[in-house]
C-alpha cells in the first residue's frame, strides 16, 4: 500500500473569462484542458459575452455531469454554433465584404459605412438571433438556478444607466445570455426586468470585484480574448474599429486592474489600520494572454464559425492552458503570477 501514490490536493479558483465572439473558442479550449487536468475545483466564474455562454453551459454540463459533463456540453456548444455557420455569420458581417470577399477596398469600405448607418432595429426588426436556438436546445435553466458547484456571475450593460448588472445563477436565464451578448450594432436590446441591456463588455469585460465580494476564494484566473497591446498603427477602417473595440471592452477591466493593484500596495505597505484590513482581499492573480495566439487575427475572424477554424482556436487555448498549468499551478495559492503594473498598467 504504501506504493501508491496519493492524488495531489485540489485546489480552488476563481475564472474570469472574457468576450470575442468566435475567438470564444480559445476560452473553450483553456477550459477542456482545466477540466480534463482535474486539479481545480471551479469556485466562481465571472464571464460575459463569449465568455458568458462558455460559463453558462459549462456549469450546466458539470451541475448535470461533473467535469466530464462540462465538457461535453462545451463542445456540443461549440458545433451547434458551427453548425448554424452560415445563418449565423450573416449577422456579424456586412453583406459586401461576405459576397465580394474583398479587403481593404475603398469601394468596399465606404459601402460599409453606409451600412454601419442602419441600426438593428432597421436591418434585423424581427431581432433574429441564432445563438437563442442554440443556448435553449443545450442548456435547461432550471439545473444552473440550483447549481451549488459553481457560482456565476454574468455581467450586462443597463442601456438607461450605463451601469453593469451582474446576474447570479438563480437569476441567469436565456434572455440574460442574450443580454450578456447584445452587441449594439447587432441586436436589439435585450429587455429584462423592464430594462434595456446591451453586452456587459462596455462596464467590465469581465466584471472582476464579484469574485472579490461573493467568493471566498482569492485566486483569479484572467483568460483574456481581446489584446491588450497591438503593434502598429491601424489604418483602414475595420482595423480602426476593430482596435477601438478592443480598447472599449478592456478599459473596465484596466480599470478593476488598477483598484487590486491599489489594494495591494495598502495591505502589503502596511497602509490599513487593524481593524480595516479584514474588509480587504489579498487577490492573487493569474493570466493566460493572447497576444501571441490571437493577435494576427483579423477583426472578421470573430465571426468565423467554420469547424476547422473553431477547433483550431480550441487547439490553441488547451496548449496555452497547459503551457500555464506547468508554470503557475504551484504558485496558486501562494502568490501571483502576475504583475499588475508591469505587465498591464506600464505597458
Amino acid at each position: 500500500m504504501s506504493g501508491i501514490k496519493k492524488a495531489p490536493q485540489k485546489k480552488t479558483i476563481n475564472l474570469a473569462l472574457q468576450g470575442g465572439g468566435s475567438h470564444g473558442a480559445f476560452t473553450w479550449g483553456v477550459l477542456d484542458a482545466i477540466l480534463e487536468d482535474g486539479r481545480f475545483d471551479i469556485e466562481g466564474i465571472s464571464a460575459t459575452s463569449a465568455g458568458a455562454m462558455n460559463a453558462a453551459v459549462l456549469a450546466y454540463g458539470k451541475q448535470i455531469g461533473g467535469n466530464k459533463g462540462a465538457r461535453e456540453a462545451l463542445d456540443l456548444f461549440w458545433r451547434k454554433v458551427s453548425e448554424s455557420g452560415a445563418f449565423y455569420r450573416s449577422f456579424y458581417q456586412n453583406p459586401i465584404s461576405r459576397y465580394l470577399n474583398l479587403q481593404d477596398n475603398p469601394l468596399v469600405n465606404m459601402a460599409e459605412e453606409l451600412l454601419g448607418t442602419l441600426s438593428p432595429y432597421q436591418f434585423n426588426p424581427l431581432n433574429i438571433n441564432p445563438l437563442k436556438d442554440i443556448l435553449e436546445e443545450i442548456i435547461d435553466f432550471k439545473d444552473i438556478h440550483v447549481c451549488e458547484c459553481i457560482k456565476l456571475f454574468i455581467t450586462a450593460t443597463n442601456v438607461r444607466t450605463g451601469n453593469a448588472r451582474v446576474f447570479q445563477n438563480e437569476e441567469v436565464t436565456l434572455d440574460v445570455l442574450l443580454a450578456a451578448s447584445c452587441l449594439p450594432h447587432v441586436f436589439q436590446a435585450t429587455e429584462i426586468d423592464g430594462e434595456a441591456y446591451w453586452d456587459g463588455g462596455y462596464m467590465g469585460n469581465p466584471s472582476l470585484w464579484p469574485l472579490f465580494y461573493h467568493a471566498h476564494c482569492r485566486n483569479i484566473l484572467l483568460v483574456h480574448i481581446n489584446p491588450i497591446t497591438r503593434p502598429g498603427i491601424p489604418k483602414t477602417i475595420v482595423e480602426i474599429e476593430n482596435r477601438l473595440n478592443e480598447i472599449t471592452f478592456n478599459s473596465a477591466l484596466l480599470k478593476e486592474l488598477r483598484a487590486i493593484d491599489f489594494v495591494k500596495k495598502l495591505l502589503h505597505e502596511d497602509m490599513l489600520r487593524g481593524e480595516h484590513q479584514s474588509k480587504y482581499k489579498d487577490i492573487l492573480l493569474y493570466a493566460i494572454r493572447t497576444e501571441d495566439d490571437l493577435s494576427a487575427l483579423s477583426a472578421a475572424s470573430k465571426s468565423n464559425t467554420d469547424w476547422s477554424f473553431l477547433l483550431e482556436l480550441k487547439d490553441k487555448g488547451r496548449t496555452a492552458a497547459k503551457k500555464w498549468l506547468k508554470a503557475h499551478y504551484k504558485d496558486v495559492g501562494k502568490k501571483s503570477s502576475v504583475d499588475i503594473t508591469k505587465d498591464y498598467l506600464s505597458l
